[in-house]
């Protein structure tokens, strides 16, 4: 008659729970998240137009933006720079002046053209970690660019 004995110890051992201290006292798993990046001082590399995931020829260079501290939008639109000036004033708000480009001809010059045009249609930003959304007056986005950072 030993076997229902032990069988109930068993039983009673396996539906035993930890006590509500010991529970509680166990904190959840810290989620990471990584800081914003700063709107100026950072290169931002081109990822999406319109939505749309931007190719470079093997021949051109990677697309991108510079916001300075002094006020000045600086890039590359795949094969020319630019340069201009931005305005900041409110939260969000992010607007720029007309962009002056050199106009060497390259394979990137609809994409090249498409980045100018959507900075040129640019209101506000949202920044999300390493993401910044360039937004235009009704709020869709018109560019999506990555922050990359030097080594």
């Amino acid at each position: 008659m030993r076997f229902p004995f032990l069988f109930l110890a068993l039983l009673a051992a396996g539906c035993q729970t930890r006590p509500a201290a010991e529970t509680a006292a166990t904190p959840p798993p810290l989620a990471r998240t990584a800081p914003d990046a700063p709107l100026r001082e950072t290169r931002w590399v081109l990822r999406q137009l319109a939505g749309q995931p931007i190719t470079v020829p093997a021949d051109t260079r990677e697309p991108y933006l510079t916001l300075r501290a002094d006020g000045t939008a600086e890039g590359n639109g795949s094969c020319n720079r630019f340069r201009g000036s931005f305005f900041s004033e409110n939260p969000s708000e992010l607007k720029f002046s007309p962009l002056m480009s050199t106009r060497m001809a390259c394979p990137a010059l609809e994409t090249e053209n498409a980045f100018t045009r959507a900075l040129g249609q640019s209101n506000t930003y949202r920044i999300s970690g390493d993401t910044l959304r360039v937004l235009d007056a009704t709020g869709a986005a018109v560019a999506r660019l990555e922050a990359v950072y030097l080594r």
